[in-house]
């Protein structure tokens, strides 16, 4: 007996996306667009901290079906003579069948499960279909199923503007910290504001559209090292002149 459908696979068909996010709630743009492949479950952009490191595949809608990138899906199976779509520039497959009854059959090319048409030299509508299609006569999907270790979201995934700190530095695999190897020094003067300086600038976000360094102004380190030295040299409190 050939390998039935993979938990990924199933987890595309059972999974409900595009519905709100139960852990995240009370978040702006909490749809569940994103399956996670290796805890074969949906997530939406909130929940990407606790999957940073695993197989993430993003999920569309096109004609109010759940659609996935071609590109992404070869990564993972065999999807030759299934018909794609094109929707902002990116060529998509359905997920799921879309059955289309027809009374009466005229000459064309319909898909082989759902009996929709197709263009040449197409013979499946979705995903499911082909599936179907070679379970039904080949009896085993493992020729067709490709090694994929790491699927990371598309560079056009949009994360939302209301993460916070924590979210946007952990959000996706894309994001990166560089920690500084040596303790900034806590003494004053020229060496310690070069040090807060060289640390602060060693703390880097990457986010989709690129590299965003965080680095604080020498000049306003060394403004604060004034302020203190002035101070400093203060003679004493003064005290108010007696009254006559």
């Amino acid at each position: 007996m050939g390998i039935q459908k993979p938990a990924w696979l199933e987890a595309l068909y059972t999974q409900k996306f595009f519905a709100g996010c139960s852990y995240h709630e009370t978040a702006k743009k909490n749809e569940k667009n994103i399956c996670c492949l290796d805890c074969c479950t949906s997530i939406c952009p909130h929940c990407l901290p606790s999957h940073r490191f695993h197989r993430l595949l993003q999920i569309r809608r096109y004609v109010y079906h759940d659609v996935v990138r071609l590109e992404d899906l070869q990564k993972l199976i065999d999807c030759s003579n299934v018909q794609g779509y094109t929707i902002n520039g990116a060529k998509v497959a359905f997920i799921k069948k879309r059955p289309q009854n027809r009374q009466f059959k005229v000459a064309g090319n319909y898909c082989t499960s759902c009996d929709r048409s197709l263009q040449e030299p197409f013979f499946h509508c979705s995903l499911g279909c082909k599936v179907d299609f070679v379970l039904k006569h080949y009896k085993d999907l493992s020729p067709f199923l490709k090694a994929c270790n790491t699927l990371q979201l598309s560079p056009d995934f949009l994360i939302p503007q209301d993460m916070g700190d924590d979210e946007m530095t952990n959000e996706t695999p894309h994001s990166t910290i560089v920690d500084c190897d040596e303790p900034m020094s806590s003494s004053s003067g020229s060496s310690g504001s070069e040090n807060m300086s060289v640390a602060c600038t060693q703390i880097v976000r990457k986010k989709r559209s690129g590299l965003h360094v965080c680095a604080r102004s020498a000049n306003r380190v060394s403004n604060n090292e004034d302020m203190a030295t002035s101070m400093s040299r203060r003679k004493g409190i003064p005290h108010r002149s007696p009254m006559c």
